[in-house]
């Protein structure tokens, strides 16, 4: 059964015992209440004839004739009766030995009356019995006249009461039907306007399940329904990023594999082939001195790249010992090196530098700008310039290497720091380069907490940028 539904029916169960049990309550509330005014009524009447009887009793007393009283008692029933004709009052009046005195009752008196066991003097007892279809009130007292005992019972039909309450029964009857027919037609679109909400994400959930991982729920509601759709859509977003996440991580893998498997591939297949002619081959000096040579630098650029790879590997661990430097002075230290790889190009390396102390890993700082250092002379040109500048800003560090060489087109940019990935193919077909310095720059800069930007221009240079986080006023970096 479907949560609508559930509300559908479970909602209408519930209003059907409600709104039945109540109008019983109600209508018998009201019956029981007329009743017994009706009761109260026919007791006060029986009263009133039994305070006449009284009020005559010391008369009859001076007569003390049998036949007299029965004819007073007969005068003040007829005179009770005749005031009483529209109430449909009987009144029954025997002697003690069961004969009637006067009776205008149009049935016939029951044999059994239970209402007269243990009647003592001054009470009076009721009962209710059904009689030739008709529901009687009877109200009974004993009356004592000189020594002879007359019995009064006063009688009431209230069968109006009872058909009345029957009647209600029957409208309530009509009015339940009614009442019921146009409470479901009302629930059934509440319940499907108040599940419409969980259909919509429930369909939602199944397009994710599918892949569609961008699919939302479009719902503007603020109630519990509305912030689930809210958190639904939350949730949905974080699963599409990690899925995001893990599919460029696993092609980021991939490629790294392809790279690798490549850049292993090159130099081997060199190595292999030129061992191989030498071994077939007659023994030539010139040859055998040309094969060595392409061994050996096909050799070194396997243990530029082993090394490379190894620096990747250690970076991925945490276990780096900080310690505060000045990073001018570190670019001073390699200053007279970087110098001399730029002297081969003609090109001039100049250093900018603010002072300042950083927690630094000094040899890994020095790896980082060695390799932004060596990247921009390859991309530079002779007698052109690099820059190395050190600035400092409201307690950030920023460390920019910036050349004037042929920049870096756009749809490069973003990938330029994954492992073996180069802008120029020709670097590693010509032994200077596997497309690792960048990502080793990387790894470095995140051990430092600090991020990389880049900005670049084809054919105007490009500016490289270490942002280092703030620090304390002594020194330390703020975690």
């Amino acid at each position: 059964m479907k949560f609508w539904q559930k509300i559908y029916v479970f909602s209408i169960l519930v209003f059907v015992i409600i709104f039945n049990a109540a109008s019983i309550m109600v209508i018998e509330r009201s019956h029981n209440r007329m009743l017994e005014q009706e009761i109260n009524s026919a007791i006060s009447q029986n009263m009133s004839i039994h305070s006449s009887v009284n009020a005559i009793v010391p008369i009859l007393r001076i007569y003390d004739s049998i036949d007299y009283e029965k004819t007073v008692l007969t005068r003040i029933a007829n005179g009770f009766v005749g005031t009483n004709t529209e109430q449909r009052a009987y009144l029954d009046i025997r002697d003690e030995t069961n004969r009637a005195v006067f009776s205008n009752a149009d049935f016939q008196m029951p044999a059994q009356r239970k209402e007269l066991d243990k009647l003592g003097a001054d009470e009076i007892n009721y009962i209710l019995r059904d009689i030739d279809k008709r529901t009687i009130l009877f109200t009974s007292n004993i009356v004592d006249i000189n020594h002879t005992s007359y019995l009064f019972t006063y009688m009431v039909d209230v069968t109006s009461l009872y058909q009345e309450r029957v009647d209600q029964y029957q409208f309530f009857v009509q009015v339940d039907v009614a009442a019921c027919f146009l409470y479901m037609l009302i629930m059934f679109f509440v319940s499907r306007g108040l599940t419409r909400s969980i259909d919509r994400l429930g369909r939602t959930a199944q397009v994710i399940a599918q892949g569609n991982f961008s699919e939302r729920v479009q719902l503007k509601s603020k109630d519990e329904i509305g912030v689930l759709a809210h958190n639904f859509n939350n949730m949905a977003a974080v699963v599409e990023d990690t899925i995001t996440e893990l599919e460029r991580n696993n092609q980021e893998k991939q490629r790294f594999i392809n790279n690798f498997t490549h850049e292993l591939k090159t130099p081997l297949t060199s190595i292999i082939a030129y061992a191989n002619f030498m071994r077939t081959t007659k023994y030539d000096e010139e040859t055998f001195l040309d094969g060595l040579n392409v061994i050996y630098s096909e050799g070194k650029r396997l243990e530029m790249l082993s090394l490379k790879l190894m620096n990747l590997i250690v970076l991925q661990e945490d276990n780096f010992e900080m310690e505060l430097h000045d990073l001018g002075a570190v670019i001073a230290e390699i200053k007279p090196a970087l110098d001399m790889l730029a002297k081969e190009k003609q090109v001039t390396i100049v250093a900018e530098c603010e002072p300042g102390e950083l927690r630094l890993e000094k040899d890994l700082i020095k790896v980082l700008i060695f390799n932004l250092v060596d990247n921009a002379l390859k991309a530079s040109e002779e007698q052109m310039t690099i820059t190395l500048r050190v600035t400092w800003h409201g307690g950030h560090c920023m460390l920019e290497v910036m050349d004037q060489g042929i920049g870096i087109a756009k749809e490069h940019q973003d990938k330029i720091f994954e492992p073996f990935y180069m802008v120029d193919k020709s670097r590693t077909r010509s032994g200077k380069g596997a497309g690792l310095g960048l990502a080793i720059c990387q790894n470095i800069a995140s051990v430092h907490n600090a991020i990389i930007r880049v900005t670049s221009v084809e054919s105007q240079g490009t500016k490289v940028e270490v942002v280092f986080a703030p620090t304390h006023p002594k020194g330390g970096i703020k975690e």
